[in-house]
């Protein structure tokens, strides 16, 4: 039987103060994004000698490109170990966030995660793009790491399909690429009655190639045709011909499975071609409200990991500690994989082992594998490839705003 986990068992009141945290720039010696106090850092050290906390690390890209995800993740997971440390912590120990900067790079971030090893974690929150986080993983394997990202979507990272291996040390709180590229064309068949679809999609990358190609799969085998499959490279920012091509193709719907900047390039220029049809997605869309026209939107559906209203309690409590809303998806998501990461501790503490030791990382693993999770992401538990069974959220647009549809 799986042992439930309730959020209501860590959370408490979010108070003004700082979080806990020790922000540590691997690779750089920029700090802007730590939030952490140096006075709390400090207590967080000297209690750790005498085994009053217990150190978790914390990998993201704080700077660069790909900041804007880190961030969000960071400061999720950052504020749910300040809501459990405010609590009392876990069996009385306060959690200590060993944090550092890998900056989007996949070298720098096996340096950072080793630089963590040294200074003694017990668990690993990250990493959050998928090629550091699939590094990360290679090297965690020789200490049976208990590894849980937020937001590394490719298969790859908790499953090897060439040897038919699991990783079992590594979780994550974000579901598969797989898994949103057949979630969107059962509600394309199922929901929306669509029996007709094209496909616009970036090569290269295994985000957009692994949604494409599950969402034509999964249409098909609904009855459904695809009528039109077209790509693009990286850095494109013509997208007409491909356009072109489809419109002639004559879809009842798009599916437009990249990032937000290029959906919004898009769905302007598909408006230039005269492409008049519903465009679908998945969670790469979250901001692109900021990229395209009501008018452009009006229609359009993607699928997400949260919408925005479906947990008030959070969406306060991130508000209250950062000054401004949360600013996208892996906020939540980043909060889910402390809270999991959290209740593979707590599982470990009630065995009464000794944090650090082989023993204990391996009662984390065996907690978080047998656990029920209430995140703010939803309820979830983990499948026999350590990825969550959830359900999505359906989003669609009003007045160039995304709103909640429903759980699917």
């Amino acid at each position: 039987m799986k042992k439930s986990i309730s959020r209501r068992q860590f959370l408490a009141v979010v108070g003004a103060a700082a979080a806990v945290g020790a922000l540590s720039a691997c690779g750089s010696s920029s700090s802007s994004s730590s939030t952490a106090a140096s006075t709390a850092a400090s207590g967080a050290a000297s209690g750790s000698a005498s085994g009053d906390t217990i150190k978790v690390g914390l990998l993201a890209p704080l700077t660069g490109d790909v900041s804007v995800y880190g961030i969000a993740v960071a400061n999720g997971a950052n504020l749910y170990i300040k809501q459990i440390n405010e609590a009392g912590g876990i069996n009385g120990k306060q959690i200590e966030v060993v944090e550092m900067d890998e900056q989007g790079d996949a070298t720098q971030a096996v340096t950072c995660f080793t630089q963590m090893v040294d200074q003694g974690i017990t668990a690993l929150i990250g990493d959050v793009t998928t090629t550091p986080t699939l590094a990360v993983v290679a090297e965690t394997q020789d200490y049976n790491m208990p590894m849980v990202t937020a937001s590394a979507t490719a298969e790859a990272v908790t499953y090897d399909a060439e040897t038919d291996t699991v990783y079992s040390n590594v979780f994550r709180t974000t579901f598969t690429d797989p898994f949103q590229g057949v979630k969107m064309a059962d509600y394309a068949t199922d929901k929306l009655g669509y029996t007709k679809a094209a496909v616009i999609y970036q090569t290269g990358a295994d985000y957009n190639e692994g949604l494409a190609s599950n969402f034509m799969s999964e249409f098909e085998a609904n009855g459904g045709e695809i009528v039109a499959s077209e790509t693009y490279s990286a850095g494109d920012v013509d997208f007409k011909t491909q356009l072109t091509t489809i419109l002639n193709a004559n879809p009842e719907m798009v599916y437009c499975p990249n990032y937000y900047e290029d959906v919004g390039q898009i769905l302007t220029q598909a408006a230039d071609v005269g492409l008049d049809v519903p465009f679908l997605g998945g969670d790469g869309w979250d901001g692109v409200t900021q990229y395209a026209t009501a008018e452009q939107l009006d229609g359009c559906y993607f699928c997400a990991n949260y919408a925005t209203g479906s947990n008030p309690d959070f969406e306060s409590a991130y508000e209250a500690e950062y000054g401004e809303p949360y600013p996208n998806g892996f906020s939540p998501l980043g909060y889910d994989a402390a809270l999991t990461v959290c209740g593979g501790l707590q599982a470990a503490e009630e065995a009464g082992l000794e944090p650090g030791s082989d023993e204990y990382k391996q009662a984390v693993i065996d907690g978080i594998k047998n656990g029920s999770f209430e995140g703010v992401t939803g309820s979830f538990t983990f499948d026999d490839h350590n990825d969550p069974v959830k359900t999505a959220a359906i989003l669609t647009f009003e007045n160039g705003e995304a709103v909640f549809v429903e759980q699917y």
